[in-house]
């Protein structure tokens, strides 16, 4: 690789390789010793292609889950099973990961803007400003769809369909038409802790002993041609564990019963 090498976005290797790794060694505590990042599924990053990958997953901070990410897929291709152990995995890193995110987000200080350097793809949201939701849509910017377009044909993007941290907020339909428009492998991920573990931004560690779960799943089943953009964001949903019908009320008698078992179990050891 040449030392002024860059990427399709302009950004010069040498120096992203370098932010991945000291950004990486910064945070590597915070899912292996503060925290401990429990993995599923990871065997399934070993067998996909170098590009055209779209990672679908739910939200919980702005940056924390987008770090673990860049862990836990470095960790897997390097041949660790379901762990980061050993933080070597970051020596070599795959360098052609993107990120989609808010612009403003990724303006908005200097450290994010140093994020933004190591992958994102900053897009412009149409139905969202200042952290409220606006009525009157903007258009998509071209540019936007353009540079995820790239950034597929190059690599590797994780996308958040719901474009918030929010939970149960609905998915967006651009993820859809991305999707559809460019058939990628859709790989879903499910993850969970990281809103006890860190503040709204993901840059602060709010509460330490959180286990943090990060599950990788199965491609998703997609038929590019004829299922539509409502059943693409209906299957999205389902696979990130965000459609409605996740949020089951859970009868009284059931959290006693749970409780009575908690106590026994609590007394067992």
């Amino acid at each position: 690789m040449g030392l002024f090498k860059r990427n399709p976005f302009g950004h010069i290797l040498f120096i992203k390789k370098w932010l991945i790794r000291i950004l990486g060694a910064m945070t590597h505590r915070r899912y292996r010793g503060f925290n401990e990042l429990q993995i599923e599924g990871s065997e399934i990053i070993k067998t996909l292609p170098d590009n055209n990958v779209l990672f679908i997953s739910n939200h919980q901070t702005y940056f924390a889950d987008v770090v673990a990410m860049f862990h836990v897929f470095n960790a897997s291709l390097s041949g660790r099973q379901d762990t980061i152990k050993n933080i070597g995995y970051l020596w070599q890193p795959k360098m052609n990961i993107y990120y989609v995110a808010a612009k403003e987000t990724m303006q908005a200080g200097l450290l994010p803007r140093i994020l933004a350097y190591v992958g994102a793809i900053t897009v412009e949201r149409t139905w969202r400003a200042k952290g409220v939701d606006v009525t009157e849509k903007r258009e998509v910017n071209p540019n936007d769809t353009e540079n995820i377009k790239i950034a597929l044909a190059d690599g590797w993007v994780i996308t958040f369909p719901q474009g918030t941290t929010k939970s149960f907020k609905p998915v967006r339909k651009g993820t859809a038409h991305i999707i559809k428009q460019h058939k990628p492998i859709v790989i879903p991920i499910v993850i969970d802790g990281f809103r006890r573990s860190f503040d709204k931004k993901g840059l602060r560690l709010k509460k330490k002993n959180i286990l943090q779960s990060f599950i990788i799943k199965e491609p998703l089943q997609i038929d590019y041609e004829n299922d539509t953009i409502d059943e693409i964001v209906e299957k999205v949903e389902y696979a990130i564990e965000q459609h409605p019908s996740f949020l089951k009320v859970i009868p009284a008698e059931e959290i006693k019963a749970q409780e009575e078992l908690n106590q026994l179990r609590r007394w067992d050891y």
